[in-house]
């Protein structure tokens, strides 16, 4: 059994509880998911399902699109509404008419320093370890690319904003940055991850109605990586570690591969007109939910 699970993780779960669900349910211990999703936030979630799991990284799994409630006048700990709070400030008369003034800044390629409350290690040991203890540690700023961010509704201390923008963004921290710009404060006061790469919540499934069923093929999830049809003589020269002579695409860099039954069994690095396998699926593990 493998494949690819669209998951809407529900709210208070974290994004391992999802995955020790699907284990139980599927009576597997191979689950693994792409980009985490803190408790407080809900949306899709991408499940990989027995060694469809060393294939996540393959799959076309950005830009991430949110729609964030942010909450003005108090920035808290964790940046979101779980912290306690930090500082408070006032917020602007004209809400909408700061936001939009200071929107510009957090469009295109930014710097971003993380949350202390988060899973990034340092020493070891996530920063949120850290953070519960007091200290403060020196965290790297991180480039990451907000290709769009509107505003989709505000009130007087409130906005809903949808943000698409690429992996590795915290959005809690553009809350608090917003907040800060203001001079107001703010925090992450709700989020829904709407789409992931080409997969969107609305192909996603209920964490308790999710059946084996629902898993997507890897042919089907890999898309747009181009897909190669082998012979069995490639096939098996391929699941040996050979390398084999293909016609890739033009401009191709990886490609899946397909067995003579039309499954993807590896993706492979080209070379010229030769592709290295750099991930196999073995010839007796079966495909979809059987």
């Amino acid at each position: 059994m493998l494949g690819i699970l669209l998951i809407r993780k529900p709210f208070g779960l974290t994004s391992h509880d999802v995955v020790n669900d699907i284990r139980r349910r599927f009576s597997t211990k191979r689950v693994g998911h792409a980009g985490t999703l803190d408790p407080m936030a809900t949306g899709l979630l991408v499940v990989a399902v027995g060694p469809a799991t060393r294939f996540l990284q393959y799959l076309p799994l950005e830009p991430k699109e949110y729609v964030a409630d942010i909450t003005f006048g108090r920035a808290t700990t964790t940046y979101d509404a779980e912290g306690e709070t930090a500082s408070e400030g006032a917020i602007p008369g004209d809400l909408l008419g700061a936001i939009q003034a200071h929107l510009p800044e957090f469009r295109g390629l930014i710097q971003q320093l993380p949350p202390m409350y988060s899973a990034i290690k340092v020493g070891g040991k996530p920063l949120y370890s850290y953070a519960r203890q007091g200290q403060e540690i020196r965290r790297d700023p991180r480039t990451v690319h907000i290709s769009e961010f509107e505003i989709l509704e505000s009130t007087s201390t409130t906005c809903k904003a949808r943000i698409i923008c690429s992996g590795g963004t915290y959005i809690r921290s553009l809350a608090h940055d917003l907040g800060t710009a203001l001079g107001s404060g703010a925090y992450l006061s709700g989020l829904i991850r709407t789409r992931v790469g080409r997969f969107t919540i609305e192909q996603g499934f209920d964490l308790n109605e999710v059946r084996k069923e629902d898993l997507i093929t890897l042919r089907d999830a890999l898309p747009p990586m181009p897909l190669i049809q082998l012979d069995e003589s490639q096939t098996e020269s391929l699941r040996e570690g050979r390398a084999v002579a293909v016609n890739a695409p033009d401009g191709a860099i990886s490609v899946g591969l397909l067995d003579p039954n039309g499954n993807v069994f590896s993706v492979a690095r080209v070379h010229g007109d030769m592709v290295q396998p750099e991930c196999v699926i073995p010839a007796e593990v079966s495909h979809g939910a059987s």
